[in-house]
């Protein structure tokens, strides 16, 4: 019999060492040659559990199918390969360690701590065992440990063939942290499902079937370059222009003004040079008539820009990246009302979490294959701070093979 715990860490370090790291300067799917290797891995894996029409296509995703062996709807668990670039090292170096309390020191020979005073949180978990990273990159748990989750589900059922559990498809894809690019490109005939999960960050008990809807904006500009000796009348700093467009909006509504389900403009970076000047946006709301003002307010200003910079050149392009996953499912809908009755079963507090941000389930759901989301059980995502105690790691797959055992009562 496997003993979970110990499969559960056993993979999640298999996984979390092959550098998948997402690359946003590469549009190419996947922008990684790591994730083109992790995906191989776990076709391999696939193979070895006994699934069928294991298959892994040229963007990446890994596709695999567990036959069922009663009736009950079509489950479908997906999750991504890649993790986030946020300046830190792409090799990951998780370690386990007892928390007995106080501060962790992550890396001795580079005196990196995890403090307390920080990380209150942390002190929660006293006396129990908790993956880290060295402190010089994210520990992926996001989402090597969904990954691990769904991996070790397959092979329970391998192990333990006498457990009801309908048809299973499992699919791993690429480029989530950069826009949900895999989960876009997903085969949804290879992926024939009657509902799906994502397992995908926050704490022990969380559940996600709401998301922002999320879009992206670029705004181009064009000045008029002079020498300073003749600029006067002349001149068109776009530079100057941008920061003008920026001033337009009310400064509480950005990320670091908002919470909850307050949406957001989020000027995000750009370049500058005395002709042009490009300005990065982010937009997001969870309620669809919100988010649909929030690109209409960007139209508008721009218009109001030009008025004043009547010799700019201005181009915007909006984008929609993804979609509210409570755009399409309620609560009582039998994908969410599973996942809770999953939880309840196993004593676990259901903590319902309107995302701030998106999951692959966003876009999954926006084609129409509802897909919500629960904890891997980790804490401080995309940073080196992140965590995830080895009890809640163990619950979330304990959640995972509730939601079989609930669809095989069918």
């Amino acid at each position: 019999m496997l003993d979970l715990k110990q499969e559960l860490v056993s993979r999640f370090m298999r996984y979390a060492a092959i550098p998948s790291q997402s690359d946003e300067e590469i549009t190419a799917v996947p922008s990684s040659q790591g994730q083109r290797e992790l995906s191989s891995l776990l076709a391999r894996e696939l193979s070895e559990l006994g699934l069928a029409d294991v298959y892994v296509d040229e963007h990446a995703i890994c596709y695999g199918t567990l036959k069922g062996n009663c009736k009950g709807p079509a489950l479908g668990w997906c999750a991504h390969l890649d993790t986030v670039d946020v300046s830190l090292s792409s090799s990951i170096h998780p370690q386990l360690i007892r928390y007995t309390g106080g501060d962790v020191c992550l890396n001795e020979e580079k005196q990196i701590y995890l403090k307390t005073a920080e990380h209150p949180e942390l002190e929660r978990y006293r006396g129990e065992e908790i993956l880290f990273s060295d402190g010089t990159s994210v520990l992926g748990a996001d989402n090597k440990s969904a990954i691990a989750n769904i991996m070790t589900m397959l092979a329970v059922l391998a192990d333990n063939p006498e457990l009801k559990h309908p048809e299973i498809r499992v699919a791993f894809v690429p480029d989530e942290e950069k826009g949900l690019c895999g989960s876009k490109l997903l085969d949804l005939n290879r992926f024939k499902v009657d509902f799906a999960y994502t397992i995908d960050s926050c704490e022990l008990g969380e559940v996600v079937w709401e998301t922002f809807n999320a879009g992206s904006g670029t705004l181009k500009v064009q000045g008029v370059s002079a020498h300073p000796m003749s600029a006067k009348g002349v001149l068109v700093n776009p530079l100057l222009v941008v920061h003008d467009y920026i001033a337009m909006f009310d400064r509480s509504q950005t990320p670091e003004c908002t919470a909850d389900k307050d949406g957001y403009w989020w000027f995000q970076g750009g370049f500058s040079d005395p002709l042009n000047a490009t300005l990065s946006i982010n937009i997001r709301d969870h309620d669809k008539e919100r988010y649909e003002w929030r690109k209409q307010v960007l139209r508008d200003n721009l218009e109001l820009l030009q008025r004043r910079h009547p010799k700019a050149r201005l181009e915007l392009t909006l984008v929609d990246v993804y979609e509210n996953i409570a755009n399409h499912v309620t609560r009582d809908d039998k994908p969410v009302a599973m996942l809770y009755q999953a939880l309840s079963e196993l004593n676990i507090k259901a903590r319902t979490y309107a995302m701030r941000g998106g999951t692959d389930g966003s876009a999954l759901s926006a084609k129409g294959l509802v897909t919500p989301n629960y904890f891997t059980g980790a804490h401080n995502f995309h940073s080196y701070a992140e965590f995830l105690p080895l009890s809640s790691f163990e619950k979330s797959l304990q959640v995972t093979l509730k939601l079989v055992e609930l669809a095989s009562r069918d």
